[in-house]
């Protein structure tokens, strides 16, 4: 699908890399990475033709369609936002748009023909549907999709560009960070729609989590070219450690070897018996070859956070805590203890007001209501997302912040703080308004070191990192014995460190006390998996032809192209007549059919109840396992028994979708009464 060959890309003196010779080919999915500024992003827009290549060549076949992901595109603030993403499949979209000029009398009638068989071979009659699914998939809730895209915030906006994107099922998908911006469930979403798709994909992310999860392979940008592992994110990190570890062993090996001959001709060479000997050791020697280990360019900061003191076992009580911003309300009466030693993660869909509670509680911003009180001998470490609000002189430099910092600390220590940090030489120097996102985090997180909190407030810590500064951090909070409160739409990252979860909702908090996975497994957001969505746009269609009172129009905007081409086609009683099937056979078959087209819509609406119902109940068992308290208050046999009927749920809704299907088919083979 996608071959290069001896691809290379130099900006002046500085090579980011050569020789790159790849095929990567339909069906499977490429996580590349490398360290910031490795040249993950120019590779990608060397392949989607927006910037050259310095040397080499590319080819993408001429017919393949290409869906680039890019965060800087431009998308009108005045067009509707289901239009927006229904813009994204163009071939079926500009068929629809003649289509309906022609119907309203300003096209070509003799086009109709034609147009209809472009709009049917590429399942255009569910082109709204799936636009509708992939939206509320990426968390944009349906009644916002008539509204103009204006009316959404900038990372909502991303959002509906990259559901523009994948609408139109592109032949290559070529995504920069398409995690940027997306809530934990919308990343899940995501996982499952590209692990589904056909095509080939090529995706740069910082989330290990996404990238083990969606990866087939591995396209790594080190060592001054691009390497193609095959296999998962973990596979590809074990594989390259191996790999380095075979070099290092290498290198040692022949270092031994030219030792001992070299000690051989030391002690031998000015004996006339072993002179022969000492010069044919000199010889071997010439010959070994000892490989260079190739520098790498990756690098991974040092995160050590310790405290001046402990703080009290009682950390932080915060009650009532509601914030609106205008009409809008994104906190209402969130409340939390947290105690000494625990590691809080605050999940919840984009604008909830997880970034806002955190400002609150770091006394940043005013609640509307409710109380903040810290515990005894509390000192603060705040980790703003947007870092100007912490480093808020543009002008000063990495050495005088951390010098004001540790104003009696020896230059060589300031210095030595900011190295472990990856700041050396005259990067000390540079400018803060100057720093990219990666460096101004790691200089906020080198200046909260210095201040030793006992307590860390960290929103979006990971953002701008790399892969190697996000283990780092982790490792580093891992090993913190203060308390920490934090925001993270990388799961990963929130998997490795949370020992309590506490979820925003519009509903009210959701405190969790235990892991990530805990938290998926007992209160998880089934609702908004792929097979979920799925079951929602068919119960859309089954109440669309229920409102439609089974006409071909309603069946048109629910059923696809075979119920548009039958009944809306025919019109009249001779088209339904066409539409039913019933135009053969005996009339006792005809009297069969006429039955059965009357039992099957009853039978379909009481499979849906029952769906309803096996739904509602595994919604009342999930409220159960994140009610307070519920563990201590329940017996190990009445948990077993709700775990049972959980699972019983789950296969009986599995078997119940399946008995909906095979209906739907019939109904659309002989008909709806």
């Amino acid at each position: 699908m996608i071959v290069t060959s001896q691809l290379g890309k130099s900006y002046g003196d500085r090579t980011l890399f050569e020789d790159v010779s790849l095929k990567l080919n339909p069906g499977a999915r490429y996580g590349l990475v490398g360290a910031n500024g490795s040249g993950k992003s120019t590779l990608m827009r060397i392949l989607s033709g927006d910037e050259p290549a310095t040397e080499g060549s590319f080819s993408i076949p001429r017919e393949a369609r290409l869906g680039v992901l890019r965060q800087d595109h431009f998308l009108s603030d005045e067009e509707c936002i289901l239009d927006l993403a229904m813009r994204g499949d163009v071939v079926v979209w500009e068929a629809l748009r003649e289509q309906e000029a022609i119907e309203q009398g300003r096209g070509d009638p003799g086009r109709v023909a034609e147009l209809e068989e472009r709009i049917r071979s590429h399942d255009g009659y569910t082109l709204k549907a799936r636009a509708t699914a992939i939206l509320e998939g990426l968390g944009i809730p349906l009644e916002a999709h008539e509204r103009p895209l204006g009316t959404l915030s900038g990372g909502f906006k991303l959002r509906v560009l990259l559901a523009q994107v994948l609408i139109g099922g592109p032949d290559v998908l070529l995504l920069d960070e398409p995690t940027n911006h997306l809530d934990i469930l919308s990343i899940r979403w995501l996982e499952r729609f590209l692990s589904a798709h056909t095509g080939c994909v090529v995706v740069i992310s910082h989330d290990q989590r996404f990238l083990e999860n969606v990866a087939t392979h591995i396209l790594d940008v080190d060592y001054g070219t691009v390497i193609l592992y095959t296999g998962s994110f973990a596979a590809f990190v074990v594989e390259k450690r191996a790999e380095l570890e075979r070099k290092k062993v290498e290198i040692e090996r022949a270092e031994a070897e030219i030792a001992h001959k070299q000690a051989f001709v030391d002690r031998f060479r000015y004996k006339a018996t072993k002179a022969r000997q000492a010069q044919s050791r000199l010889k071997q020697i010439e010959k070994i070859e000892v490989a260079e280990l190739p520098e790498t360019s990756r690098r991974a900061p040092h995160f050590r956070f310790v405290q001046a003191r402990p703080s009290g076992r009682d950390v932080l009580l915060a009650e009532g805590i509601s914030k609106a911003y205008g009409d809008k309300r994104v906190l209402s009466k969130v409340g939390l203890l947290a105690r000494r030693g625990e590691r809080v993660a605050v999940i919840g869909p984009n604008g909830i007001g997880k970034s806002t509670l955190l400002r609150i509680l770091a006394g940043r911003l005013a609640a509307d209501a409710g109380d903040v009180a810290w515990g005894h001998e509390v000192r603060l470490g705040y980790f703003a997302q947007d870092h100007r609000e912490v480093l808020d002189d543009p002008t000063a430099t990495p050495l005088q912040i951390l010098r004001a910092a540790l104003p009696t600390e020896p230059e060589s220590g300031v210095r030595g703080r900011l190295g472990r940090m990856l700041f050396s030489g005259d990067d000390v120097n540079k400018r803060v308004g100057s720093l990219s996102g990666g460096e101004a985090a790691r200089l906020l997180f080198c200046r909260i070191m210095a201040d030793e909190p006992n307590v860390l407030l960290l929103d979006e810590p990971t953002n701008h990192l790399d892969l190697e500064s996000i283990e780092a951090l982790a490792e580093g909070l891992s090993k913190y014995e203060g308390t920490t409160l934090f925001v993270s739409h990388d799961r990963w990252f929130v998997s490795r460190l949370a020992t309590r979860i506490l979820e925003v909702t519009p509903a009210g908090p959701n405190d969790f006390l235990g892991t990530y996975e805990e938290y998926l497994a007992r209160c998880g957001d089934d609702h908004l998996d792929s097979n979920a969505v799925v079951l929602k746009a068919k119960k859309a269609r089954a109440e669309g032809r229920v409102e439609g009172n089974g006409s071909g129009s309603g069946g048109a905007s629910g059923g696809g192209g075979e119920v548009k081409g039958g009944a809306a086609a025919g019109g009249g009683a001779a088209g339904a007549s066409t539409a039913g099937g019933l135009q053969g056979g005996s009339w006792e078959e005809q009297k069969r059919r006429r039955n059965r087209q009357k039992e099957l819509p009853a039978r379909r609406d009481k499979v849906i109840a029952a769906i309803d119902v096996a739904e509602g109940r595994k919604k009342e068992i999930e409220a159960l396992y994140c009610s307070e308290g519920f563990f201590e208050r329940t017996s190990k046999d009445a948990l077993a028994a709700l775990e049972k009927e959980q699972a019983g749920l789950d296969g009986q809704i599995l078997a119940l979708t399946e008995e909906w299907e095979a209906i739907e088919q019939e109904i659309a083979a002989i008909g709806e009464g």
